[in-house]
């Protein structure tokens, strides 16, 4: 990854910001970092952070939602569009 991509612009400074995870979580984000190819577990993680930050996708609402229609699937309490025009007599034209 780019200086421009994922750093600092030159205007601000940099700052230390220290927080816990649990040590299997740490793993993960290691092995993804260097899986996605970023120089530093540092670089990776200021990047993620700002593309959360840039662009949110989701509202904590929406993301139960997901789960839960996730769960429906996996139960399968789901249909496909073919069952669904069948069940409900519609028609795709």
């Amino acid at each position: 990854m780019s200086e421009a991509t994922t750093g600092n612009d030159g205007e601000d400074e940099i700052v230390t910001v220290n927080f816990k995870i649990t040590e299997s979580f740490l793993d993960e984000i290691d092995g993804t970092w260097q899986g996605r190819g970023f120089n530093s577990r540092s670089e990776f993680i200021r990047y993620t952070l700002r593309d959360a930050v840039e662009n949110p996708t989701f509202e904590r609402d929406e993301l139960v939602a997901l789960l839960r229609a996730e769960e429906d699937v996996q139960e399968g309490r789901t249909m496909n569009a073919d069952e669904a025009r069948e069940r409900f007599g519609t028609d795709d034209e």
